[in-house]
């Protein structure tokens, strides 16, 4: 099996490709510097075949395709910075990477009969309420311009392909890049106190225990959409750095506020990030192992790797 997977300097593409290594399929890594830019770990991913694509080039990515022939395309390249999407400036480039960029690798999966993952976000969602949302869910409301583009991107697989797997995420962590706990960690080595959201619910993701899952599902021909955080109960942010600084051995003082009192984002972020995964289960699939397992691993990890 032959597998062209985007966005490989980042934490999900990185760990994708490991995953492929370990099971002795054919990885191909894209991003868009010349070369690979992310850690250097002597991981499987440095070593993989790497190719510069620049997704939003609809007729470099048709040729890169139709030239690789993959019999997947695992999509982890997009526009992620949250409060940087709502600058006027940026929003044509967000929508080009996120949603047109998209497009154009659905339509060149078509054109090569390949399966495609497309992984999106929680922030398709409006955020209210508190039961956690379904993967079959239409009810899209998308709070930010990030989460709008993230759901024209779902639509555009939706819509080109029949072999497809969308798979939401929410409060993504892994080594290569950064991220939430890399943040407090940093944070909560320098101040003695750290205020934090506590209004806002849902659970984190490892991109190392997702890389598995992914990987599980483009072996099958179970298409759809699916949710897929890690278990261990749903949390707020608040809670999530408690646990990190608990685990760190850091003595932080942690202070909860609400969204409205922390008042620093640009972007209006959900307050229910809930994810429905029975559906994973019920597809036959393993569930990811809990979120506090999952700290425990990522900061073993942290230990031994520079980014």
């Amino acid at each position: 099996m032959k597998v062209f997977v985007t966005g490989v300097a980042g934490q999900l593409g990185h760990d994708v490709m490991n995953e492929l290594a370990k099971r002795g399929y054919e990885g191909i890594g894209t991003d868009l510097k010349p070369e690979y830019a992310g850690v250097q770990d002597g991981s499987s991913v440095t070593k993989a075949p790497y190719v510069s694509l620049d997704i939003t080039d609809k007729d470099a990515v048709m040729k890169m395709v139709e030239e690789i022939h993959p019999d997947v395309i695992v999509h982890c390249a997009a526009w992620t910075a949250v409060d940087a999407a709502e600058d006027e400036d940026k929003k044509p480039l967000v929508q080009k990477i996120n949603v047109d960029g998209t497009q154009n690798l659905a339509d060149a999966a078509k054109a090569v009969d390949a399966k495609m993952v497309y992984i999106s976000t929680d922030y398709v969602f409006n955020g209210l309420g508190t039961e956690p949302w379904d993967p079959d869910c239409k009810d899209y409301a998308p709070l930010n311009v990030y989460g709008q583009t993230k759901l024209g991107g779902e639509l555009a697989v939706a819509n080109t392909l029949e072999k497809y797997f969308i798979v939401r995420i929410a409060w993504v962590f892994g080594l290569n890049g950064k991220n939430f706990i890399k943040t407090m960690l940093n944070v909560g080595r320098t101040h003695d106190e750290v205020r934090v959201v506590s209004d806002q619910i849902g659970t984190p993701t490892y991109t190392l225990d997702l890389a598995r899952l992914l990987v599980d599902m483009i072996l099958t021909e179970k298409y759809g959409y699916y949710h897929a955080t890690n278990e261990g109960g749903y949390i707020s942010w608040y809670d999530f750095t408690k646990e990190i600084y608990r685990q760190a051995g850091l003595t932080t003082k942690v202070t909860p506020v609400t969204t409205k009192e922390y008042g620093l984002s640009k972007a209006a972020r959900p307050f229910n990030s809930r994810l429905d995964k029975s559906k994973l289960v019920k597809a036959g699939f393993q569930p990811l192992p809990t979120w506090q397992d999952a700290v425990k691993r990522y900061l073993s990890a942290l230990k031994d790797v520079k980014a």
